[in-house]
């Protein structure tokens, strides 16, 4: 799936910007005050988000705000949507 670059989130407390763009294998760059607790789990949910949509090759950079797993999904998919121009919610 071609992917090109593009952003979904914010860095208010809570929340994830996720900018994802063109790469080899899924590269994901992590940077969350709570990485050492929870960087594993926040990168692996990244990861399934994204290889659900059918993303398999691409660059991501998340910086993350304390978010909850439902906001990561979410934030991963508007930019996955963004990214490919792949609506994931229409039929």
């Amino acid at each position: 799936m071609n992917v090109k670059n593009a952003v979904a989130g914010t860095l208010e407390s809570g929340d994830i910007m996720v900018n994802i763009g063109p790469g080899e294998g899924l590269q994901i760059e992590l940077q969350s005050s709570v990485a050492a607790q929870f960087g594993r789990q926040i990168k692996d949910l990244i990861a399934q988000t994204l290889e659900g949509l059918g993303i398999t090759d691409a660059h991501v950079e998340a910086i993350d705000k304390g978010a909850l797993d439902c906001t990561i999904r979410a934030r991963v998919t508007a930019a996955a949507v963004r990214a490919t121009g792949k609506d994931v919610w229409k039929d």
